[in-house]
C-alpha cells in the first residue's frame, strides 16, 4: 500500500528517527558491554598464562569449550582469545599505554573525577579511622581503570580495536588513534585510511614539540602535509581539476583537514576597490572562531604565494570578519617546498598562515 504525502507525514518521519535513534543507542550499548567483555576475559587469560597455571593448551581446550556450551557465539576461538588477551595486555593498568592516557588526563586536573565517597568511606571519616596509603592507591588505580574503559576503550568498535592493534605499533601512535577516532567516529574504513596515511606522523611529528593531550587542541588542527590521495588525480592535472576534485570529495576532504570546519564557498568573491577577487575555498573554524582561507597550488612553494594570500586575509578581515571573531588564517597547499625558502619567505610575515 502507497502511503499519501499528508499532515500526518512529519509525524510518522519523527517515528521513524525516534526509532533509528534507539536502535543506534542500543547497538553503541551491545557494543560497550561486548568491549567490556573482551577486555575482562583477555585479562582472566593473560593473568592465568603469566602465571604459568595455563598454557597453549588450555586456551584451546577453552575454546573448544565455549565452542561445546555456546555454539551460536563466534571470536571465541584460539585467536580470538588470543587477540583478547593482547587487547588487555595492551590498555592494562600496567601498561604503556594506559601512562600515555593518564597524562592526558592528568596534565588538565580537573578532568579526573573521583568517584562519591562510600557509606564505608562516610563511617572511617566520622571514627577517624586512618585508611592504609596502600589500599587508596589501589581504589585509585581501579577508579582510573575503569575511566579508562569507560571513556575510551568502549567508544569504539571492536573491529576498530583490531585495526589499530595490527596497524600501530607505538604505544603514543595507538593512544592518538583511539581518542581521535572516538572523537570523529571513524568508520572502520576512514579510520584504515588515516593509519595508511599516517596521520599519527603527520600531526604529532612534524612539530616534535607537540606532545599527545596537545592533539586535540587547537594548535593541532593544521598539519604540516595534508594527504589527498583520495582525489586520483591525473599526473597533469590543474589547479581548477584539484579545487574541483576537493569539492566533490568533500567529506573525505573535511575528515582529511581535521574537525570544527563549516565550508563557507569556492571561488568566494571579494570585492577591493573596482577589483573582484575569488578566493579558492572559504571555511570558518568553530574551535578557533575565525575565517580559514585555503589557497590551492600545484607547484611548488614560491614566495610569491604569500603576498597574494596575505591580500586575501587582509580583505577578509577589513570586509568579511565580524567583531567577536578572531583574525583569519591563510593555508598554502602546495605540491613540495624548500624549507630554507620556507624560512626566509616567513621570517617577516605577520600574518597567521
Amino acid at each position: 500500500m502507497k502511503i499519501e504525502k499528508s499532515s500526518q507525514t512529519s509525524d510518522f518521519d519523527l517515528i521513524i528517527k525516534l526509532i533509528e535513534d534507539s536502535r543506534n543507542r542500543a547497538l553503541r550499548q551491545v557494543n560497550v558491554e561486548l568491549v567490556r567483555l573482551y577486555f575482562e576475559i583477555g585479562q582472566i587469560v593473560s593473568q592465568k598464562v603469566a602465571e604459568g597455571i595455563w598454557g597453549e593448551k588450555t586456551v584451546d581446550e577453552l575454546a573448544l569449550f565455549i565452542k561445546e556450551k555456546m555454539p551460536e557465539l563466534r571470536g571465541f576461538t584460539r585467536r580470538g582469545l588470543y587477540r583478547m588477551k593482547q587487547f588487555y595486555e595492551t590498555y592494562s593498568p600496567d601498561s604503556e599505554c594506559f601512562q600515555i592516557w593518564l597524562k592526558t588526563r592528568t596534565d588538565n586536573p580537573t578532568q579526573i573525577v573521583s568517584a562519591p565517597p562510600t557509606q564505608l568511606q562516610d563511617e572511617q571519616s566520622q571514627t577517624d579511622t586512618i585508611v592504609s596509603p596502600l589500599v587508596t592507591q589501589l581504589e585509585d588505580a581501579i577508579e582510573k581503570n575503569n575511566l579508562f574503559l569507560s571513556e575510551v576503550l568502549t567508544k569504539i568498535s571492536w573491529t576498530n580495536h583490531l585495526i589499530i592493534l595490527s596497524g600501530t605499533k607505538q604505544a603514543e601512535e595507538k593512544i592518538f588513534y583511539l581518542l581521535v577516532s572516538a572523537k570523529e567516529n571513524w568508520s572502520k574504513r576512514e579510520l584504515e585510511r588515516q593509519i595508511k596515511s599516517s596521520a599519527f606522523e603527520r600531526t604529532i611529528l612534524s612539530d616534535k614539540k607537540m606532545t599527545l593531550p596537545e592533539t586535540i587542541l587547537p594548535r593541532g588542527i593544521f598539519k604540516d602535509k595534508y594527504v589527498f590521495e583520495f582525489l586520483d588525480l591525473p599526473a597533469d592535472h590543474s589547479e581548477d581539476d584539484l579545487e574541483s576534485a576537493l569539492v566533490e570529495n568533500f567529506k573525505n576532504f573535511i575528515l582529511e583537514i581535521g574537525r570544527g570546519f563549516a565550508y563557507l564557498g569556492r571561488q568566494y568573491r571579494l570585492q577591493v576597490g573596482n577589483h573582484d577577487y575569488y578566493l579558492d575555498l572559504l571555511f570558518y573554524q568553530r574551535d578557533l572562531r575565525c575565517l580559514v582561507n585555503f589557497e590551492l597550488k600545484i607547484e611548488e612553494f614560491k614566495p610569491k604565494f604569500l603576498g597574494k594570500l596575505n591580500f586575501y586575509l587582509e580583505a577578509l578581515d577589513r570586509d568579511v570578519r565580524r567583531d567577536h571573531e578572531n583574525p583569519s588564517i591563510g593555508v598554502l597547499l602546495f605540491k613540495g617546498k624548500d624549507d630554507t625558502v620556507i624560512e626566509y619567505a616567513l621570517a617577516r610575515n605577520v600574518s597567521p598562515l
